[in-house]
């Protein structure tokens, strides 16, 4: 095969896993422009220091041994298959840095027949990067459960992060549809990785010429929408991985029917983008909000409100924390209201050393002051007084409205937890309403809702 032909399969492959995100853009260079876009192949990362790289994301192989029931390259699924050989690969990736298409490598792969096997070749294409051709570029590699420990230890060596999927919210729906695959496998390399990570951050502090182990730190994924767990199993585990692996970032995956399966969602049903995204949101406010998953949903409440997003329907659900005073209040406090996020309250403390913040002060700072001025005094001053219909159109959240967002009509989907919840917009969409008026009937209708609720 030629290698031309291998890199589409395996490029193509990579596509599912979003621990750093494709261009999604299909666009052939033109005579007297510069620079295209492919779709799949070139990716996006942050480094640890906040650069923007772009990646090569590849497969070293997609020719997998398990046959997990969500995943394209499946044992029992009839695609074309592919296998670099690590000089293949390592000649690749230089080709492509050298034309300045890439500043590094993204580089998972299917379990091609054992987990130690497979970590073996990865680790050849990475070594010969690294020693052969002096490759200094960012590395992000997939370390593949099952391994031995030592070779994961090599992986980080080579690699600037490293992350392990966990695939699925629960062993009970990986038992179900990845049975070649163990919990405690995919934890053990997790647990490894976070130790030999804080090992090895001491050692630098006593030794800067140590080698340096995954210095970036370690990542994860898990598919939404391929199992039953609801958001608050899934938000809990998000921070259970965060304390216990010091992970840097938990990526969520909207699951895209790609299979025939009776135990996956039929191939019809819209992947649940809008779950996704609250889930991202909801893993911004544990990260840097000082938010816990316990205070976002609880028993009764286990799935994200579709119309707001997790701030302000925590906001809406708590009327006792509020209003805030701002020329007083605490940064913990501040990062509590609805528009106003960690730098615009770093800003406010600083700007109120010198003298109180009003409303325009405020705006200038940056405040969101459309939700905001509904939950703040200024001096004792209400920021503004509102109905409560004026208050939840304030609030709502205008990506509820996108056509396809949702994976099921609300009404059906969550009785307990949203009884007054309007139908998703793609089954008006469906019926023949023009969108733009469908978005704006189904947001009257999530008003009238929320209103209901506060």
């Amino acid at each position: 095969m030629e290698l031309a032909e291998k890199l589409e399969i395996l490029a193509d492959s990579a596509k599912y896993d979003v621990a750093c995100t494709s261009s999604g853009v299909e666009r052939a260079g033109r005579h007297g422009s510069l620079g295209s876009c492919s779709a799949a192949g070139i990716c996006h990362s942050f480094t640890p220091d906040g650069r923007c790289v772009s990646l090569l994301k590849v497969l070293y192989s997609n020719a997998c041994c398990y046959d997990c029931s969500y995943c394209v390259n499946r044992r029992t699924n009839d695609i074309p298959r592919a296998t670099f050989t690590p000089r293949e690969l390592a000649e690749l990736t230089i080709g492509f840095y050298r034309r300045n298409y890439i500043e590094g490598l993204f580089l998972s792969s299917a379990v091609l027949g054992t987990p130690d096997r497979t970590m073996e070749a990865m680790i050849s294409a990475l070594r010969i990067l690294r020693e052969e051709y002096h490759f200094r570029g960012y590395i992000h590699a997939k370390a593949i459960p099952g391994a031995d420990p030592l070779l994961v230890h090599q992986l980080g060596l080579l690699a600037d992060r490293l992350s392990v999927n966990i695939e699925l919210p629960s062993a009970d729906s990986l038992h179900r549809l990845a049975p070649d695959k163990k919990r405690a496998a995919v934890l053990a390399p997790m647990r490894q990785i976070a130790s030999e990570t804080a090992q090895n951050r001491c050692e630098l502090q006593r030794y800067h010429a140590a080698p340096q182990f995954a210095p970036a730190g370690q990542s994860t994924q898990m598919i939404i929408g391929a199992s039953p767990e609801s958001d608050r199993q899934i938000l809990h585990l998000t921070e259970s991985l965060y304390q216990k692996y010091s992970l840097k970032r938990v990526f969520f995956s909207a699951y895209l029917p790609v299979v025939q399966d009776s135990r996956l969602p039929a191939l019809t049903t819209r992947p649940p983008l809008l779950r996704e995204h609250r889930l991202y949101q909801a893993d911004w406010l544990l990260r840097f909000y000082h938010f816990s998953a316990g205070e976002l949903l609880n028993e009764d409440n286990p799935i994200f409100d579709p119309y707001l997003d997790p701030k302000c329907n925590w906001a809406l659900l708590h009327p006792e924390y509020f209003p805030v005073e701002v020329n007083r209040a605490s940064r913990e406090e501040l990062l509590r209201v609805p528009g106003i996020g960690p730098k615009s309250a770093l800003r406010i403390l600083r700007a109120r050393k010198h003298q109180h913040r009003g409303l325009p002060e405020l705006k200038r700072i940056g405040v969101v002051l459309k939700r905001a001025q509904y939950f703040i005094t200024c001096d004792g001053y209400l920021g503004a007084r509102g109905t409560r219909a004026e208050i939840a159109g304030a609030l709502v959240d205008p990506k509820a409205f996108g056509v396809g967002v949702q994976q099921l009509s609300l009404d059906s989907f969550l009785p307990k937890a949203l009884p007054d919840a309007a139908p998703a917009l793609h089954q008006l969409t469906d019926q023949g309403m023009d969108p733009q008026k469908a978005a704006a009937e189904l947001r009257q209708e999530a008003i009238t809702c929320i209103t209901r609720r506060m």
